[in-house]
């Protein structure tokens, strides 16, 4: 079964009828036990629907109103059908383009758009990641992007354009400092006072972020202590270079209170203090995400992919023959996100069109020199 959205009619679905027979109203099952009523029967000519009767084995239709099946499914009447045909398997996808909405007022417009579209298409994927707050749509290829732009202005009536996907780097720091932060405000009645004493240290790669407290005698009462670490995690969503900072550690040594002026948001604000003063001094690195590289070319063509991969700063771990593919190799490789982008545009140029990848993300890594300098003056430039 494969679904279509027309602009009048709602939702078609396409499907093959393997044995017996099915009427217009019928109730279909799927393999879960989901049951949908069928809202018409219809041939399918280029653009046109034409109502028919029956379907009979053998015969393909357009199956009308089936909104909870998805594409791939084998369906039965009344009941879950016995036999399961299996659905081809989308190969992951190998490029993607951000969506950038030309009118604003089109968001949610969108959101129903790609969500039809990916229902017609399932080899589309549509994510969302939460370091960019871009919305990717991922496909095959040029082409397949290319022509799922053109089904959202032409179909769907949304002006987009095509954007590069951002890298989500990050950032960290290689010595440790320790700072004091002070927040006091005297504004009539109550005022704000908060004091603490943190130690920023550097942790290994992937470690992420950890909060400790040393405090004794209670110069920082327990009760404010969480607020401090709120205060430090709320700086860290944007350090000193612009970016997310990770594999941090940060300890409360020392500080002071107010009995009267000290609270949550007072010592909050002073921890945010604290590691706005301390960052600087702890030598931030900037980290660019590096991704595994899976490549399948044939045997002919390795040469020319390790010489890609090479022009993209890339690292060979190693290649070798490609199971049940006589005449192919596989190439695996660390390779910078920040390259990845037009990867298999180059990859199918070098050989006639065949060439693949799979990907994922490995790991961290500091990035220096004039390219750390070109990402930050990029950012700069955009947050301008």
């Amino acid at each position: 079964m494969k679904n279509y959205h027309t602009g009048h009619g709602g939702k078609l679905s396409l499907a093959r009828v393997l044995s017996g027979e099915i009427a217009d109203g019928a109730t279909v099952v799927n393999s879960s036990g989901r049951g949908e009523r069928v809202g018409g029967i219809f041939a399918l000519r280029g653009e046109d629907t034409v109502k028919r009767g029956t379907a009979r084995a053998g015969d393909t239709v357009a199956l009308g109103r089936l909104d909870g099946l998805r594409a791939g499914e084998t369906i039965a009447v009344d009941k879950a059908p016995t036999l399961q045909i299996e659905a081809p398997q989308s190969p992951e996808p190998v490029l993607s383009s951000a969506i950038g909405l030309k009118d604003r007022k089109d968001e949610v417009k969108l959101s129903a758009a790609l969500a039809k579209l990916t229902d017609e298409d399932p080899s589309l994927i549509v994510e969302q990641p939460q370091e960019t707050h871009q919305t990717l749509l991922k496909g095959q290829g040029e082409m397949h992007l290319r022509v799922a732009f053109e089904r959202l202005q032409r179909k769907h009536g949304i002006a987009v354009e095509r954007l590069k996907p951002q890298v989500p780097y990050k950032e960290t720091i290689r010595k440790p400092a320790e700072v004091r932060g002070r927040h006091k405000k005297q504004s009539g009645g109550h005022g704000q006072f908060g004091d603490v004493v943190i130690r920023i240290e550097p942790l290994p790669r992937g470690s992420g972020f950890k909060f400790a407290e040393t405090i004794t005698g209670g110069v920082v009462p327990k009760q404010y202590i969480p607020s401090v670490e709120i205060g430090v995690e709320d700086y860290l969503k944007t350090g000193p270079l612009g970016f997310p900072v990770v594999d941090v550690a940060v300890t409360l040594t020392d500080g002071s209170y107010h009995t009267v002026d000290s609270s949550d948001m007072a010592f909050r604000q002073a921890g945010r203090l604290a590691m706005s003063e301390g960052m600087p001094k702890c030598q931030p690195v900037l980290l660019e995400p590096v991704n595994w590289v899976e490549i399948a070319v044939p045997s002919e063509a390795t040469a020319r992919v390790n010489a890609i991969i090479s022009a993209r700063r890339g690292q060979i771990l190693g290649f070798d023959g490609r199971d049940g593919w006589p005449g192919w190799d596989v190439v695996t490789a660390h390779l910078p996100a920040s390259e990845m982008e037009d990867l298999i545009v180059e990859l199918r140029s070098a050989t006639a069109g065949v060439g693949t990848y799979r990907t994922r993300f490995d790991h961290l890594s500091e990035l220096v020199g004039r390219l750390a300098d070109q990402v930050l003056s990029s950012h700069r430039h955009a947050a301008e």
